[in-house]
């Protein structure tokens, strides 16, 4: 039964207000999320240093702590236990074998399991004579 006489029939039409609409939140989070690549204005070409190896090695005085806090300055052991007595002995290495040790480099050797004020106190006689070039020797573990 057909009561709509003379009419025919409406083709169906597509909404694209909602298609555009989704079209454009998919554009913005495009826009959003891509990372653009950065291209420099300028071509620069960096200097090159051909300087040479410094032809003498920094002074070294190493320091042992071992787990019971006994101290070695470059292996031989001392009788100092505070930072001040430790100091004076930094200070009698940094001059012994008839040269001066110009600003040496302190390399602190502590065992794994030396108590935290030994080696706190290698660091504190360091001040105390002077010197200001720290440094710790650790030993690589073996396990990757």
């Amino acid at each position: 039964m057909n009561f709509r006489k003379g009419k025919g029939r409406e083709d169906p039409e597509i909404n694209l207000i909602p298609f555009i609409d989704v079209l454009l939140v998919i554009l913005i989070f495009l826009m959003v999320t891509t990372t653009y690549s950065k291209f420099t204005a300028l071509q620069i070409t960096l200097p090159t240093a051909d300087a040479e190896k410094a032809m003498e090695q920094p002074q070294e005085i190493n320091v042992g702590v071992d787990a019971q806090g006994h101290y070695a300055v470059d292996n031989a052991k001392v009788a100092a236990r505070d930072a001040a007595g430790l100091a004076e002995e930094l200070k009698n290495a940094a001059g012994a074998g008839g040269q001066s040790k110009k600003d040496p480099v302190i390399i602190i050797n502590a065992d794994a399991t030396a108590a935290h004020q030994s080696v706190i106190n290698v660091l504190e006689a360091a001040r105390l004579a002077g010197f200001d070039r720290v440094t710790f020797a650790a030993q690589a573990s073996g396990k990757k």
